[in-house]
């Protein structure tokens, strides 16, 4: 079976380049700690010379280098090597990403990475910056890791089914790799570590079994899902929420990078069973019918998170449709009837009106529910 293997990659391979001997670059390293989070667009013109001087001997290095002095060159290449038993050829119909920081130094080290394994045969390769991902600040790392989990849902579990996925967390920050850790768990078929020493033997952790407790997180299920939808909620909203799902941001709570990791791999569960009570938000008989009508999955799914995004828009506007308008969304009133209507898909639709701050669901479906809105 192909493999997908997912490498977070780290900056030493570009600091170490810097010659701790030359009186001129005596002072390189600090100046590139001081700017480890910044990306292009904010370094000096010298850091931006120290870095493409140490871009270039890192290329040199590693194409005049045999296998085993690249293997000590870059802690992300020894993964790799140790997964193909130090033959690259082996690793020609794999896809390989490389995790890093969204920085000027994570990004030079990235593409010297991605380029040495497009030139040995591997061409499938990427890289992945999460926006924001740095150690500038908790924020930014947590914005970060979010994205990271949110392109991990999207991108790799819908094709993880054809493929052996790897976590190679042989090489990048050990924050990152901490996180990345836990995060294989529930994403990899297996995570590789290289044991220290000239033998660089491979350590591999196969995925634990993990299940989560859906009767622990049911009765927090409307909470949820406003926090996926919304862009925070009050303390006094989320005190009942356990504590390692929520994140304090400034004045509001979000989901945690753990929060929001619970949430993609339970939501199926929790928004394909009944249908929910959301703030804002009144059924009438039919749109309840029609909801019991709905038996695929992914369209109860849909209409629910369509629905917690409406209740916390109207709940942050208080209670005016205006903030509906445009967007995915595209609220508008039903030509020629006095009722209006909002999209769930490009082929489904709910009709609606609102009524003393609170907006009145009648009809969901396809676009026929247009021509019967009531």
């Amino acid at each position: 079976m192909p493999e997908i293997v997912i490498s977070t990659v780290g900056t030493s391979l570009l600091t170490n380049q810097i010659d701790r001997h030359c009186a001129n670059e005596q002072g390189w390293f600090a100046q590139l700690k001081d700017c480890a989070n910044d990306r292009f667009d904010r370094l000096s013109p010298v850091v931006m010379e120290i870095v493409s001087t140490l871009s270039t001997r890192a290329r040199a290095r590693l194409n005049e280098a045999n296998i085993a002095q690249i293997r000590r060159l870059s802690a992300e290449l020894n993964g790799i090597y140790g997964l193909y038993a130090a033959d690259l050829s082996r690793g020609k119909t794999d896809i390989h990403y490389l995790i890093a920081t969204d920085t000027a130094q994570g990004q030079t080290t990235a593409e010297i990475l991605a380029d040495f394994l497009r030139e040995r045969g591997i061409v499938n390769i990427n890289i992945k910056m999460p926006k924001g991902l740095s150690t500038s600040s908790t924020n930014h790392f947590a914005a970060g890791v979010d994205d990271l989990i949110t392109w991990l849902e999207l991108e790799i579990m819908p094709i993880r089914s054809k493929y052996q996925v790897y976590f190679n967390l042989v090489g990048g920050f050990k924050s990152l790799q901490g996180y990345l850790n836990t995060l294989g768990m529930f994403y990899a078929d297996k995570i590789i570590y290289i044991f220290e020493g000239e033998s660089s033997e491979l350590i591999t952790i196969p995925r634990l079994p993990i299940s989560i407790d859906l009767k622990q997180l049911q009765p927090h299920t409307v909470k949820l899902a406003l926090l996926a939808e919304g862009d925070g909620l009050p303390r006094s909203d989320i005190i009942d929420i356990p504590e390692g799902l929520v994140a304090p941001i400034d004045d509001r709570y979000l989901l945690s990078s753990w929060g929001l990791l619970i949430w993609q791999r339970t939501k199926q569960e929790l928004l394909g069973d009944k249908l929910l009570d959301f703030p804002g938000l009144a059924y009438q008989d039919k749109f309840r019918a029609d909801f019991d009508r709905t038996r695929e999955p992914f369209k109860r799914v849909k209409l629910q998170e369509t629905l917690a995004r409406v209740s916390y828009l109207l709940t942050a506007n208080r209670g005016s449709t205006q903030a509906l308008v445009g967007g995915g969304l595209q609220y508008a009133p039903l030509v020629g009837q006095n009722i209006d209507h909002f999209r769930i898909t490009q082929d489904l639709r709910v009709t609606c009106r609102p009524e003393a701050g609170t907006l009145i669901l009648y009809r969901y479906g396809e676009h026929q529910v247009n021509e019967s809105p009531v």
